[in-house]
């Protein structure tokens, strides 16, 4: 082969091949598989939750991409690796990219007056007063008003989407907040001592989604409205979950939750119990043969025990059962010393299960580190959460949400468009298998053909059957509401 159409760049280096620059005509992608996400954008019906919510002020006075598309295109980014804004520089070099999607993605300061938008239009929690309220310590708390709520609406369509693709009874929330390092100068101290921001975000177990998120500020306590978060949280539940349950740390250990939960919603709960100086001296106050051995690992004993424990709280009514209260006991099996210069560290769990037996109870309350923990882990390191893009708090609060919503969607891509081995795979292995493939655009006969090496034919079969189940589930979702066919969808 010559070197018509193509220019020598380097030749030397360790390794045997030269580098050259591409100057025809024909359309060369690099991620050849990252249509699997808009079109899972548009077959959920994301893209017309966006649209039908209020639009930002910025797609008012533009005639460019609808916020529709804007969104997709965040997402977009943040599936192939993005984690800055600048980085659409990098999509926009990729000569094929566009076609496939059928648009240009926007060029970084596009992208970034799109986000700048959601802070025009976003209203903070605080007390009374206009303009940029405050939440308690001075920390902002974003609600759900404004433009934002069409991004909310999108992450509800994807998980009506997966409910309908594999409708699950059960509902297990775990909810969490987690630290968001910065060092812009807008972002406020945390309890670690270092800036930044303190979203709280509320998973469903079976489904592997995000229900709901909130962002905050950095010193906003992480067990402030947690009862409005859980609420916002089982709102987003999609038809056909008949039983919700509900695990937490002691962040969430707010007796009006408790009360919530047990009296009104009917909602099975496993919260970490502060150890309160009451609490800890029941749980001290108990015989050494009360306390039942539930393992032993790493030279540390562990021990549970049921606690007789009423709190001095509202959550306490006369003539109800109060809930159940488990204690649990570290030790080291050679007393040795914790760091701290304990012997014994103590904790506890309320519930109002009475049901099931205590170790059981304790395993699936310990089940959430698995679940709410490796969500944040996927959102700030395969994702672009742990990075946000300027100093403004709702544009931070637009990109938060828009990396939930692409992590719902590369979900459904896994588990109802991808063969088992890949299932659970987190996104940076997504990248090498799937989105970030080379393929040559080719138009003929008015079709337009993604070509990808002969070594790579089983590539070919998983993405194309990946796209007809995406295409199937579209069309499931939209006669299941009845709706018309997605506004992006040609």
């Amino acid at each position: 082969m010559g070197l018509k159409g193509k220019r020598r760049v380097r030749q030397e280096g360790i390794l045997p091949f030269e580098l050259q620059e591409e100057l025809g005509e024909s359309g060369i992608t690099s991620f050849a598989g990252l249509p699997l996400v808009a079109e899972t954008f548009r077959a959920v019906g994301a893209d017309r939750a966006v649209a039908e919510g209020p639009a930002t002020r910025v797609r008012q006075r533009d005639r460019g991409l609808s916020d529709a598309q804007m969104a997709e295109s965040i997402c977009v980014l943040l599936a192939a690796g993005g984690e800055h804004i600048d980085d659409f520089e990098a999509l926009r070099q990729d000569e094929g990219l566009g076609a496939l999607l059928g648009y240009e993605v926007p060029s970084p300061t596009r992208a970034k007056e799109y986000l700048y938008a959601f802070d025009e239009g976003m209203e903070l929690d605080g007390p009374a007063g206009g303009g940029a309220q405050q939440g308690l310590f001075g920390g902002k708390v974003g609600l759900e008003r404004g433009p934002i709520e069409g991004l909310a609406g999108a992450v509800r369509a994807s998980l009506r989407a997966a409910q309908a693709a594999r409708p699950c009874r059960e509902a297990t929330i775990d909810l969490d907040a987690s630290i968001v390092i910065s060092e812009k100068r807008e972002a406020a101290p945390t309890y670690t001592g270092e800036s930044g921001y303190q979203p709280t975000v509320a998973y469903w177990a079976e489904q592997e989604m995000v229900l709901y998120d909130e962002f905050r500020d950095g010193n906003v306590p992480a067990g402030q409205g947690v009862l409005r978060v859980l609420k916002r949280a089982v709102e987003a539940l999609p038809e056909g979950v008949e039983r919700t349950w509900f695990r937490a740390d002691s962040a969430a250990y707010v007796h009006e939750v408790l009360n919530w939960c047990r009296d009104e919603a009917g909602i099975t709960f496993a919260i970490s119990a502060d150890m309160s100086p009451e609490l800890r001296s029941a749980v001290e106050a108990l015989p050494r043969g009360a306390w039942e051995l539930l393992e032993v690992k790493g030279g540390v004993g562990r021990w549970w025990a049921e606690v007789e424990f009423i709190p001095a709280a509202p959550s306490v009514v006369k003539g109800r059962r109060p809930d159940r209260y488990l204690g649990i006991r570290l030790e080291p099996v050679q007393r040795e010393l914790f760091a701290d210069g304990t012997h014994v560290k103590y904790f506890a769990v309320v519930t109002n299960d009475w049901e099931r037996p205590g170790p059981e109870l304790l395993e699936w309350q310990r089940q959430r580190a698995g679940t709410i923990e490796k969500l944040y882990d996927v959102l700030k390191n395969d994702l672009g959460a742990g990075v946000m893009p300027c100093g403004r708090f709702g544009a931070n609060a637009a990109w938060f949400r828009l990396n939930t919503l692409c992590y719902n969607l590369l979900t459904i891509v896994r588990r109802h468009g991808l063969p088992a081995e890949l299932q659970k795979a987190r996104p940076k292995r997504l990248r090498l298998w799937v989105l970030c493939r080379a393929g040559q655009i080719v138009h003929h006969a008015r079709r337009l053909i993604v070509r990808v090496m002969w070594r790579a034919s089983w590539l070919v079969g998983l993405i194309a059957a990946a796209r007809l189940r995406v295409l199937q589930l579209g069309w499931q979702v939209r006669t299941a509401l009845g709706a018309r066919a997605s506004p992006l969808v040609p």
